[in-house]
């Protein structure tokens, strides 16, 4: 019998009538002689709902706090779609991530995917058509519920499939890999397929169609990723080997990252000790920065990075405690700026793209601050106000 797991967003669930939809084609699917892993985001806002909610108690909650409250989110739509389905005759189980099995590692609220009990899922299968397994969250060692950050739905989904070694399927509001945000240029191109390479940078650097832990761990367990809108018709995409590309495009996506703040440190003494602590801080707080930058002269240390906005207050902590042994630390953050990000595994065996990027921005009056580069991307730090206007220049400097 065939298995794969399906995954739906939050957007997907996000009242009753989406959820009894989704039943109807869960039992079609069953009826096809399918037996299916299904892993649900909670519905709509409800975690955002939740987080509003713990503002009113307390300005600085704990981790493990927030982990218990927020992984409700996901219980409720796992409860409610086993209604639907057994209200329809299809022998459904709902699963927390604990009586899933999903064991984890690291922080309450940044944890990692180190197992899953993947011979419990094959001895409920042997009474059930369908697992519905929340997303987003596990135990620890200690027995403790914990969540795996913003888009953590998607890791559970494809860390199942790799488990259960069947293919992975996530259905959202988007009809597949676009080459860029279709609400910031309607003309964005839709990929039938897009390599894991590309997929994994272009979700690194702000395209919020998956998360990009998932997309690495499909690659690495060679699991089959498709991604497509809801209850559509409408042909998705696949995410495949960089060898199974046909065609390659120098340039394949443009990704825009709002969510994103720029952070400047000026040191004027001797740096390594600083920078030593700095790093070591960063780590423990598993705070992940990006296009790091660094100039060191006779005047002092001047590092810049790029961060993600949503852990600002940890970064704030972390300078605050750093300024007890480094008075003399200059710390400004901003968060009006935001990436534009060029990315196309083309890039490499194509000369001549960054400097065309270059070109396209200063002609375009578009400034910018700090660029960073990799194998298969170039990456720009530029005003606010100016992401969007660049994206759409950039998508058809490269007719995407």
């Amino acid at each position: 019998m065939k298995r794969s797991v399906l995954k739906f967003g939050g957007s997907s669930v996000a009242d009753f009538q989406k959820i009894k939809n989704i039943a109807h084609y869960l039992k079609e699917r069953v009826q096809k002689n399918e037996q299916l892993v299904v892993v649900v985001s909670a519905m709509g806002k409800t975690t955002d709902d939740l987080l509003k909610s713990v503002n009113e108690l307390t300005s600085t909650p704990n981790d493990k706090d927030l982990a218990m409250l927020l992984t409700t989110g996901e219980q409720q739509t796992i409860s409610f779609l086993s209604l639907a389905l057994n209200d329809l005759k299809v022998s459904a189980k709902p699963l927390t991530g604990y009586q899933a099995g999903i064991e984890t590692i690291g922080r309450h609220l940044k944890s990692k995917i180190s197992s899953i009990k993947s011979d419990l899922l094959h001895q409920l299968f042997e009474e059930q058509d369908i697992l519905i397994v929340a997303g987003f969250q596990g135990f620890n060692k200690d027995g403790e519920l914990t969540t795996l950050g913003r888009g953590g739905s998607d890791t559970t989904a494809v860390a199942i499939a790799a488990a259960l070694d069947c293919p992975c399927e996530i259905y959202t509001d988007v009809t597949g890999v676009f080459s860029t945000d279709p609400r910031v240029y309607p003309e964005a191109r839709r990929w039938d397929t897009i390599s894991f390479e590309e997929m994994m940078e272009m979700s690194a650097l702000g395209a919020g169609v998956l998360e990009t832990r998932s997309v690495e761990l499909a690659n690495n367990h060679g699991i089959p990723l498709y991604l497509g809108k809801t209850l559509s018709m409408e042909k998705g995409t696949w995410i495949v080997p960089n060898d199974q590309i046909l065609e390659r495009k120098a340039v394949t996506g443009v990704a825009l990252d709002k969510e994103m703040a720029h952070v400047t440190i000026t040191y004027p003494h001797e740096s390594s000790s600083f920078l030593h602590q700095l790093f070591i801080k960063l780590e423990e707080a598993e705070i992940n920065i990006d296009m790091i930058s660094q100039i060191q002269n006779q005047e002092g240390l001047q590092l810049s990075f790029t961060f993600k906005e949503s852990e600002e207050r940890e970064l704030n902590d972390l300078f605050a405690a750093l300024k007890a042994d480094y008075p003399n630390l200059y710390v400004k953050i901003n968060t009006t700026y935001c990436k534009v990000s060029v990315i196309g595994a083309g890039m490499r065996d194509m000369t001549g793209i960054a400097s065309k990027i270059f070109k396209t921005l200063i002609e375009s009056d578009i400034p910018f601050y700090q660029v960073t580069t990799s194998e298969i991307s170039v990456s720009y730090v530029v005003d606010g106000a100016n992401g969007e206007k660049a994206t759409r220049i950039l998508c058809r400097t490269f007719g995407l």
